[in-house]
């Protein structure tokens, strides 16, 4: 009999081993994830028809926060216009850029600049009813130091520099690098 209590000691003492191994493993891994999450890479979730059909509502997606911004880049960014929020826009203007957009076209610095990412089915039904998809604006001043000129991809319905003037490069969270939701629509940026 105390070979077999012996044996059943040992082998509930490995099942404790076993179960606090779990927790403690999983105790690192969340750590991991929070570290990663909260220095490097930040999580979000798309809200608005702002980026369509780039990006729709509801979209999840991965920004890397440390970054350096150039053109066309997607951005997380704080809402200059509303406390606490976050919009998603496309970087179109930088640092000593002038920004102009004449009969849906793009010109920055004098020269046209594509935008594959406007050849949308929104864009081709403004059009089709006669309308400007990006409304004709010519920027005031070149963008300063430190700020950034960006835009919604649905031109005709985001809320973007157009309206509440340029971004702070400190406003700006991270560059969308990955849409992971839906399942369906994976893609890197």
């Amino acid at each position: 009999m105390g070979e077999k209590t012996k044996k059943k000691n040992e082998d509930e003492e490995s099942i404790g081993h076993f179960v606090l191994d779990i927790i403690i493993m999983f105790a690192i891994l969340m750590g991991i994830y929070y570290f990663v999450f909260s220095f490097f890479l930040s999580n979000e979730t798309v809200s608005g028809p702002s980026m369509q059909p780039t990006f729709e509502n509801g979209d999840r997606l991965i920004a890397v926060r440390h970054f350096t911004p150039k053109r066309n880049d997607i951005v997380i960014l704080k809402a200059p216009d509303q406390k606490g929020a976050l919009y998603i826009k496309r970087i179109i203007g930088t640092p000593g850029d002038m920004v102009t957009s004449k009969n849906d076209k793009l010109y920055i610095n004098g020269k046209q600049v594509a935008e594959p990412y406007l050849n949308n089915k929104y864009e081709r039904q403004a059009h089709r009813l006669g309308e400007l998809y990006t409304n004709n604006f010519t920027l005031k001043e070149k963008v300063p130091k430190n700020h950034y000129f960006v835009m919604g991809d649905h031109r005709d319905v985001s809320k973007d520099s157009r309206y509440f003037g340029f971004v702070k490069r400190s406003a700006l969270i991270g560059r969308v690098v990955f849409r992971y939701w839906p399942f369906t629509q994976w893609k890197t940026f």
